[in-house]
């Protein structure tokens, strides 16, 4: 099983790679690959089907965010109040 997943997303990385960088294909990707990072986390510690649904929904919002941030060069930073600001990254 874990021989055909890890060929399933060698292919998709493959196959998605020749896509053009644009916001939106960096988004989706980001999407795909956080949520195939999250399946691969809930395989490898037996998780039950809740669990790893919960899992493929967080990493691929997660990997979502992380590319946006990625194509705008902002990032989200703490104001010390409790609050957050958006500034370039450094």
């Amino acid at each position: 099983m874990r021989l055909k997943f890890g060929a399933a997303l060698i292919s998709a990385v493959v196959l998605l790679s020749a896509c053009q960088p644009t916001p939106q294909n960096q988004a989706a990707l980001g999407a795909v690959l956080g949520g195939a990072a999250g399946l691969a986390v809930a395989e490898l510690t037996d998780a039950n089907p809740q669990w790893t649904a919960l899992a493929v929904i967080g990493g691929a919002a997660a990997g979502s965010v992380v590319a946006q941030n990625q194509t705008t060069n902002e990032c989200a930073y703490a104001d010390g109040r409790g609050g957050y600001f958006v500034a370039p990254c450094r």
